[in-house]
């Protein structure tokens, strides 16, 4: 008898696990075509040259050499351009994210909610206000609103041609980065806000925990430390990978070099000179930055004894 329901048991958890692959297949699936393949693809041509026309042939670490020693577009503009993007937008865009979810959640349901998604919209439009809202802002005529405003104010006489000069063109996109920063890592930690302990305040309120700001410090951050690890590596793999802003403003590539981020420089050999092979050598680049930011955040933001 105790055999027989030895074989039932394996029979069940076999049927079990036949569920489970089925349930899981189409994930696995996605994820092996859109993700896994194409950066192993990608990892492949790094080492070769290839133009996406001819068969690519083997030249091992050549790229990378190249990148590193002999490419001064992505040293002297590529690679500085990045860094000061990632840590304005990433870590601006991510310590404004939890200001401003906080903020909201101190707000009622409804003025909440209108807000959230006044935050939430620019993330989702950033490509049609970029041709629309943005390059009137910074029209180069007088008919350009930042222009008129400041030749009104007194601040200058003549318009600046704003998206053509090399000073001001990475400090817009900055500015437009940060104002499309709001988004799902926002609303993660308006999520993690709205579902910490009420009781823990309540408690910290005896305890001598005296402002709302205590209140933050000692009690909202350390039970949303799930919510905030996930809209860091949301907001590192956003900045690394925003590329779209000064393409929209300025074109590929930008005046100087002087708003060319990564994924810009990636486009650029590509996509108009056909250097697949290099191309690949700098998003794998890209992608080991990304891997190594990340895990940088997941050791601030994880406590040791939860492993």
């Amino acid at each position: 008898m105790s055999a027989y329901k030895k074989v039932n048991n394996k029979i069940a958890k076999r049927e079990n696990n036949k569920s489970g692959y089925i349930f899981v297949a189409p994930f696995a699936i996605m994820f092996l075509v859109f993700i896994l393949i194409p950066v192993l693809l990608a990892a492949v041509l790094s080492f070769t040259n290839y133009n996406a026309i001819e068969w690519p042939s083997w030249t091992g670490f050549l790229n990378y050499v190249t990148l590193i020693t002999n490419d001064e577009i992505f040293m002297q503009h590529v690679l500085p351009n990045t860094v000061v993007y990632a840590v304005a937008v990433g870590i601006g865009g991510y310590i404004l994210s939890f200001i401003l979810a906080w903020a909201l959640c101190n707000l009622s349901h409804l003025p909440r909610t209108i807000f959230a998604l006044i935050l939430y919209s620019p993330s989702m439009t950033v490509g049609v206000s970029m041709t629309v809202l943005w390059k009137v802002i910074f029209s180069g005529d007088q008919t350009g609103l930042l222009n008129s405003w400041l030749i009104s104010l007194g601040v200058i006489t003549d318009p600046i041609i704003w998206l053509t000069d090399a000073r001001y063109l990475l400090p817009i996109v900055v500015i437009i980065g940060l104002w499309s920063s709001m988004g799902i890592g926002f609303l993660s930690m308006i999520a993690g806000i709205l579902n910490a302990d009420e009781s823990l305040y309540e408690a910290a309120a005896i305890d001598g925990v005296k402002n709302r700001f205590q209140e933050m410090i000692y009690i909202t951050i350390p039970q949303m430390k799930p919510q905030m690890l996930f809209a860091a590596v949301m907001a590192i793999v956003g900045a690394f990978q925003n590329g779209m802003i000064s393409s929209l403003l300025t074109g590929n590539p930008s005046p100087g070099y002087a708003a060319q981020l990564l994924v810009n420089h990636i486009e650029d050999y590509g996509f108009l000179r056909y250097e697949m092979g290099y191309a690949a050598a700098v998003s794998v680049a890209l992608l080991l930055i990304v891997q190594l930011f990340s895990k940088a955040a997941n050791s601030l933001l994880t406590d040791k004894d939860e492993f």
